[in-house]
């Protein structure tokens, strides 16, 4: 369904499960930067009301994720640690087309949102199925769900505005691109790691 290229080793959940204060703090800093993308997007493109309402729907269920996030911290008496320095995202962004029209650039942002909203999904499936703790098996599988939507929605915004790119060639290539760039990844306790 996702398309990706390369799928996430589920050893990778014990990584994850080795460290879970680590995890669950980079996971909350994931889940505020997804709100604050789409509330950029918004701000950026507030002509299309559709996308106004829509990215508002998930800007707000994205902090609300961070607050659960929180919650889940919290309980666990762990610490929110300081935000982290996503690698895989800072690559993904440059790989994004900066250049041509206002139309490409804001194509290429709803791909890059799509892309990031579809390795999490495809991560938390993967943390879903492999952790041990059943509670937290259960939050990111209902996660898992959410982001699926997510991904969905930017993948279908970026069909229906585009003027100058064709969306499902530049699809292809951002899911090639992001299939060579995973490689270096998955041996840390982060969600895009």
């Amino acid at each position: 369904m996702l398309g990706l290229k390369l799928l996430t080793d589920p050893r990778w959940a014990n990584i994850a499960e080795s460290n879970l204060e680590e995890i669950l703090t980079d996971h909350a800093w994931c889940e505020q930067k997804a709100a604050s993308n789409a509330i950029s997007l918004i701000a950026n493109n507030s002509e299309h009301m559709d996308l106004v309402e829509e990215l508002t729907a998930i800007a707000i269920e994205e902090m609300q994720h961070f607050q659960m996030v929180i919650e889940i911290i919290k309980q666990r008496g762990y610490t929110l640690g300081r935000e982290r320095k996503d690698d895989y995202v800072g690559k993904l962004i440059k790989f994004s087309k900066k250049d041509g029209s206002r139309n490409t650039a804001f194509i290429d942002r709803l791909l890059f949102a799509a892309m990031i909203e579809a390795r999490s999904c495809e991560r938390f499936r993967v943390l879903s199925q492999n952790i041990k703790d059943p509670d937290l098996a259960k939050f990111y599988y209902d996660l898992m769900v959410s982001e699926a939507n997510h991904y969905t929605t930017f993948l279908n915004f970026a069909r229906k505005y585009t003027i100058d790119v064709d969306v499902d060639k530049r699809w292809k290539q951002w899911l090639e691109f992001e299939g060579e760039l995973i490689q270096s990844f998955g041996t840390k306790e982060a969600i895009h790691g």
